[in-house]
């Protein structure tokens, strides 16, 4: 009995301690991305890897590389300061990546990658003359393969959430790879890696001298952005090349020099660039470009496809743009909300030099100010397109014109843009990592545009 009564005894603790292993296992899921122990000095320099930490504030004076293999992460609340003038590229810092970057800002402790002072250049009594904007103070975040590396999957993930992202636009050295000539404005990032992710959500972007973000190859879900003030004579917010396939959506975009989202086929990927633009909403772009034809919301040309949908493009100098050598027959566009406060915007509700027409779901007008798509708080008459139809310096137009401010572009009860979405569609999940370092894909809304009635969409 004695024999009999260990064996029962020890067969309930092993059960036991099975249970408990078995419970822990059940909560623990350990992150995409390992990263090492926290960063305690203040200062980054060559090569860096680890977390800074949440409330901390980092500064960097020259060119910081994370190395294949290794990653740097921001946990919430972290502001990250590059130090530079812009003058030259030793003095326009740029963070370099061949592994992986993570920064994860939350609704309640935003993270920040910007400059010294930004908090001055980024209102509306320093954009009055807008001379500190376009100054490129740093190089931005240039993320590609390490030209040495032997992996067959080489480089990282780039994840960013929840994060300020300011006044890039340095001139470049010309070592880049291929990326920038020498001297070249820089983007707040490039991202050129066919094989991996890019991940934008919730985010900040402003102050950009060029494009704001460029994406030569990649998989990438861009959800719930606003963008600001980006390209002094051109550029766009969002500029895409051959290899870039994924979602864009729910992104509130003011003030592009060019067009707010352009995708191109241009390059030799192999994978041809095939991306998903809906619910956006586009206000007083691509009236800075100073080339002739350009500058407006969207642009589809060299091989492009993907779809357009539920967009709201007011007061943009262009409409949509599909020139006759983007793939057209894999391109569907419809439900797209078009306003224009002068003639000459209404005109070219589909660019001049473009194939474009109007579907059968559009909202659009031959008359200036019809159609107004009611947003609670902006008035798309108080900057006067007819004085200023374009292309103008950016002292010419308002802080109104390129800035949220104090805007609220959500709609009114009596808008049109109201239940007027496509919903029978599904986003392309390019990207298929959900969860902390993964993606939130928010599917079609029923309303046109970035915000929508049921509060869902963009949150900012």
């Amino acid at each position: 009995m004695k024999s009999l009564n260990k064996i029962f005894f020890a067969c309930l603790a092993s059960l036991a301690l099975s249970a408990c292993h078995k419970a822990e296992l059940a909560i623990i899921s350990p992150p995409l991305h390992q990263v090492s122990n926290g960063i305690t000095s203040d200062t980054l320099k060559g090569a860096v890897k680890g977390t800074m930490l949440s409330g901390k504030t980092y500064y960097f004076k020259s060119d910081i590389t994370v190395n294949e293999g290794d990653t740097l992460q921001m946990e919430a609340g972290v502001k990250l300061i590059a130090i530079g003038d812009g003058k030259t590229y030793q003095t326009a810092p740029e963070i370099i990546m061949h592994g992986t970057f993570i920064s994860l800002g939350t609704k309640e402790k935003p993270n920040y990658i910007t400059v010294q002072n930004a908090d001055t250049y980024h209102t509306e009594a320093a954009a009055q003359n807008y001379a500190n904007v376009f100054k490129g103070w740093w190089g931005g975040i240039v993320c590609w393969p390490d030209p040495s590396s032997k992996s067959t999957t080489p480089g990282g993930d780039l994840i960013i959430k929840w994060t300020h992202l300011e006044f890039a636009g340095g001139p470049a050295s010309g070592n880049e790879s291929g990326v920038y000539g020498s001297g070249d404005p820089r983007y707040i990032i490039y991202f050129g890696n066919i094989t991996r992710n890019f991940i934008l959500e919730d985010s900040w972007v402003f102050g950009a001298k060029d494009d704001a973000i460029r994406v030569a190859g990649g998989k990438i879900s861009v959800m719930r952005n606003t963008f600001e003030l980006c390209g002094q004579s051109g550029g766009e917010f969002f500029n895409m090349k051959s290899g870039t396939v994924g979602d864009l959506a729910y992104n509130f975009m003011i003030g592009a020099a060019t067009n707010a989202l352009k995708a191109s086929d241009a390059g030799s990927s192999g994978t041809q660039t095939n991306v998903n633009m809906y619910n956006n909403t586009m206000v007083n772009c691509g009236f800075r470009q100073t080339k002739s034809g350009r500058g407006g919301s969207i642009n589809f040309e060299k091989a492009a496809r993907g779809t357009v949908y539920n967009n709201i493009i007011a007061n943009c100098r262009f409409g949509l743009r599909l020139t006759a050598d983007a793939d057209l027959t894999n391109i569907k566009y419809n439900n797209q909300y078009y306003y224009g406060s002068t003639q000459k915007i209404v005109d070219l509700f589909n660019a001049a030099d473009g194939v474009s027409t109007f579907q059968s779901a559009d909202i659009h007008s031959t008359t200036p100010k019809d159609n107004d798509p009611a947003f609670y708080g902006y008035d798309l008459t108080a900057f006067d397109y007819t004085a200023n139809p374009g292309p103008m310096t950016v002292s010419l137009q308002t802080p109104a014109a390129v800035m949220v401010g104090t805007s609220n572009f959500r709609l009114k009860s009596s808008s049109k843009g109201l239940n007027a979405g496509k919903t029978d569609f599904t986003p392309m999940h390019a990207v298929t990592t959900t969860g902390t370092y993964g993606t939130d894909i928010t599917p079609p809304g029923k309303d046109a545009g970035a915000y929508q009635n049921d509060f869902s969409g963009n949150q900012h």
